[in-house]
């Protein structure tokens, strides 16, 4: 398995932890004598959190992960660029354009920019997320889901008066604390895999869901037609790794994402909401932490091989120490 190949669906801060865990105990695994690895490692990224901000293409799960995997990520904030300065963002306020509880910092404003002259040359978004990470040698393959545009919107109840909202504003402006009635895909019906996210998913040897939100990040990538098709198809093992732990969410408001499409949150109910591939779902295996190990037979009778191991992604050791279980289980099939 000199040159396995490993796809993975990603999303945020989350998928970035994972992806950098992954990066590493591969390196461990197939040493290419250089400090690399032999593997090959491919993100398809969730892109339904994009949008069109002060006229630029903002990418906020392509961004972080590129950041975070290339070295120049805030570790403290978790998002965003290290050392950063936001005097542009208040101009801009004080023109009154953009996003005021959206802060967009002024190294950040470089990429955005740098992307949408990218994509008003003619370039697709896979081409110009692959033109951005030559910057940032991120050591993994970075595909976005779809390179026609898909926003989440979200159906909101605000002092008595129905909004539809972008995801960002629910998210950021109002952390998810007003009770979402729907997601919406905006553009969903017309997006579809692109070829290189069909082929890595095609030659993959193994296929990983990271701990990322299941409702509108792996949810969105898979909502685009075609995407479940081809991953029903693959012939690698499909692995995901619970955001759940212990009846809560390990990052963010998934809680408040399950909640809102009726879905408990813990770990078995995400699973069983992904579903058994052998079953016509997502899953062949599935990962929850050690004290959620009560749920591992109950996901067996389901048609999902589950294992309980320590989910927490607290340093380095520990998220390469879970990337190695995840490609053990698939292993073991």
């Amino acid at each position: 398995m000199n040159a396995v190949k490993v796809t993975v669906l990603a999303g945020g801060v989350g998928g970035a932890k994972f992806l950098k865990g992954l990066r590493t105990e591969l390196r461990r695994r197939y040493p290419n004598g250089d400090g690399g690895s032999t593997a090959e490692i491919t993100a398809v990224v969730n892109t339904g959190d994009d949008m069109w901000l002060t006229g630029l293409r903002v990418c906020p799960d392509l961004d972080s992960i590129m950041y975070a995997l290339g070295g120049g990520n805030d570790e403290v904030r978790g998002w965003g660029r290290a050392d950063e300065t936001e005097r542009v963002a208040a101009e801009l306020t004080a023109y009154g354009i953009g996003w005021p509880w959206f802060t967009l910092g002024d190294l950040d404003l470089g990429t955005h920019i740098a992307r949408s002259s990218f994509l008003r040359d003619g370039l697709t978004l896979t081409e110009a997320t692959a033109r951005l990470c030559e910057r940032w040698n991120p050591g993994v393959r970075l595909l976005p889901m779809s390179d026609q545009p898909v926003e989440t919107h979200v159906d909101i109840l605000v002092d008595g008066k129905r909004r539809i909202v972008h995801f960002e504003e629910w998210w950021v402006k109002y952390r998810a604390t007003v009770p979402a009635q729907r997601f919406i895909q905006v553009g969903v019906d017309q997006a579809k895999p692109t070829p290189q996210v069909l082929r890595a998913i095609e030659h993959a040897d193994v296929v990983l869901v990271a701990p990322s939100n299941p409702v509108v990040s792996i949810g969105t990538i898979l909502g685009v037609p075609g995407m479940r098709e081809a991953l029903r198809g693959a012939r690698a093992p499909i692995v995901g790794v619970s955001p759940i732990i212990s009846g809560a969410a390990v990052r963010g408001m998934a809680d408040a994402c399950l909640t809102a499409i009726g879905v408990e949150t813990t770990a078995a109910a995400v699973a069983k909401h992904y579903g058994a591939r052998s079953r016509g779902g997502l899953l062949d295996g599935w990962l929850v932490d050690t004290s959620d190990a009560t749920v591992v037979p109950v996901l067996e009778g389901s048609g999902i091989r589950a294992r309980a191991v320590p989910l927490w992604l607290t340093d380095a050791d520990t998220s390469a120490a879970l990337a190695g279980d995840a490609l053990d289980a698939a292993r073991a099939r």
